[in-house]
């Protein structure tokens, strides 16, 4: 049996929206959680997409060979797609699994979104999150 090829897919918002939502716009924690659900099924991230509002047939969803799309949330899906129904009918077409991590998200203080927000603000200052 082959290796599944696993996609997972996080919602990129603009850093405005810290306050309001930080799971959102927290990327590395969305991915994180995608990487925990699929290795908790013995699979490995083979491609992270990180997409706000993007069309079905965008290129970037479907460039390169996918068996299976994971997402932390149907929450996430609904910002980092313009439907997830059609979406996900695209996918059942191309028989590629679309999966949901379903697993709680971080709560939030005030000191991680401080953490989140150096690690978004300076990027190109090199300062990687840690």
């Amino acid at each position: 049996m082959g290796e599944v090829r696993v996609a997972s897919i996080a919602s990129l918002m603009p850093l405005e929206e810290l306050d309001r939502d930080p799971f959102l716009v927290d990327t590395r924690s969305q991915q994180a959680m995608c990487a925990r659900w699929a290795a908790a099924r013995g699979y490995v991230i083979t491609r992270e997409l990180l997409v706000h509002g993007v069309r079905v047939d965008h290129c970037s969803l479907w460039e390169g060979a996918v068996d299976l799309f994971v997402a932390p949330s149907r929450r996430v899906l609904e910002r980092a797609l313009v439907s997830v129904d059609d979406f996900s009918a695209e996918c059942a077409r191309r028989g590629v699994r679309l999966e949901t991590a379903g697993l709680d998200e971080p709560a939030y203080d005030a000191e991680m979104k401080a953490h989140v927000h150096r690690r978004l603000s300076m990027p190109t200052a090199g300062y990687d999150g840690c």
